[in-house]
């Protein structure tokens, strides 16, 4: 029972690592304008319209692989092969895309892009079902 109570929150975690060190690694490669604050939304929401493909793609890799780990981690801690924590793990995850999404003004590919990569979490699942 407890291994099901943490199969949640586990994924949350592996997947908001994975998050963090791709972006981690998106914001090395491409920075912010120099003395541009990121908690000024008006000036991120400038920045998002001239930002270079690679920046904002970033981000949907970031999301990929958050989404494949929260599935994995999350079914492979809960133990019991079932796809509930999975999906659980991507649907807190998507919502909270849409609302960055939506704070955020960005083009309609990273709309479509920013859904559909939380599927992954799918993939994750089905792999941790797998390695038995």
């Amino acid at each position: 029972m407890l291994r099901k109570i943490l199969a949640i929150p586990a994924g949350f975690l592996a997947g908001g690592l994975g998050i963090f060190l791709v972006q981690a690694i998106g914001h090395k490669l491409y920075p912010l304008p120099e003395g541009m604050n990121p908690n000024d939304m008006e000036a991120m929401k400038n920045y998002v319209d001239t930002a270079p493909f690679m920046a904002l793609f970033f981000v949907i890799i970031s999301y990929a692989l958050g989404a494949f780990l929260s599935g994995f981690v999350s079914t492979k801690v809960a133990g019991d092969h079932k796809k509930v924590y999975a999906i659980a793990c991507g649907i807190v995850f998507l919502i909270q895309s849409i609302y960055m999404m939506y704070s955020l003004p960005t083009p309609m590919w990273f709309w479509v892009l920013g859904i559909l990569v939380w599927a992954l979490v799918l993939a994750g699942w089905k792999l941790a079902v797998s390695k038995k």
